[in-house]
């Protein structure tokens, strides 16, 4: 049978920021793994905003769309209760089956785009709009981010099924701000295998002339270049490629702190379509 599920549509319009009564988004197929977005995890507790939003008075954090098991909300948790342990961490489902009983310091409700009426500064929604037409993103980040505390910040993305190559969009009040790739450093042949998790507003135009298609390409050819570095690993092996693409004028942001991870950090105007 044919898989229409990145078909679903969902009515953002005339919704009230303050209702608690209509959720706002389609049910998805919900599937999710232990430790499936650890690369975000990771990112986003190191991530120096994120940090400062966690100082704020009862900080709160939302995981819109977190399916069928608890499991990557809960993950989220711990991370973010390290950074504040009297963060509130909210899982939001618009299928009322799969609202659960708090547990291990997360609650969970019901509700979608619209944050159940909430004004947290963190939100997060993996794996839920790639599922839903194109043409309904940028209406479902505006419902988003329309609703954050002043200075917060809601991560859109993707990840493969075991967590090993991920991306997500950093967007506040103002729009997308940046695109992030993350990938496990044995877990790709050249960067550019990373496009087939790229968020639903990219996935499609990763073809010759758009933008998104020429960072890929310079970062393979720069993962070529580097080629000489692979005796040391594929995580140096990267280190080094990225370090080209920045000698090439890339601007991406680089973190200063050794990572497990390989990541690609670039203002999102370098790839917006």
């Amino acid at each position: 049978m044919a898989d229409h599920a990145h078909n679903l549509r969902a009515t953002f319009t005339g919704a009230s920021s303050s209702s608690k009564v209509k959720p706002i988004g389609v049910i998805t197929r919900g599937t999710t793994g232990v430790n499936r977005l650890r690369r975000f995890d990771r990112w986003c507790f190191h991530h120096p905003h994120v940090r400062e939003l966690a100082t704020d008075v009862a900080p709160l954090a939302l995981d819109v769309g977190y399916g069928a098991s608890h499991t990557t909300t809960v993950e989220w948790g711990r991370w973010l209760h390290r950074l504040n342990p009297d963060m509130r961490v909210i899982g939001l489902e618009i299928n009322p089956e799969r609202v659960l009983p708090p547990q291990s310091g997360v609650s969970f409700e019901l509700g979608g785009f619209e944050l159940a009426g909430y004004q947290p500064q963190l939100v997060r929604a993996f794996n839920v709009l790639r599922q839903y037409d194109v043409d309904q993103v940028e209406a479902a980040w505006s419902t988003v981010t329309s609703r954050l505390a002043p200075g917060g910040l809601f991560f859109e993305g993707t990840c493969d099924e075991i967590g090993r190559r991920c991306t997500w969009i950093t967007l506040d009040a103002d729009g997308p701000r940046e695109l992030t790739l993350a990938w496990h450093p044995w877990g790709i042949t050249t960067p550019s295998d990373v496009a087939e998790r790229l968020p639903k507003i990219l996935i499609h135009r990763n073809v010759p002339g758009e933008k998104i298609h020429r960072l890929l390409s310079a970062a393979d050819t720069a993962w070529k270049h580097a080629a000489g570095w692979e005796p040391y690993g594929p995580r140096v092996r990267w280190e080094k490629a990225r370090a080209i693409l920045i000698d090439e004028g890339w601007p991406i942001r680089a973190s200063r702190r050794r990572t497990s991870d390989c990541l690609l950090t670039i203002p999102w105007s370098v790839v917006s379509p």
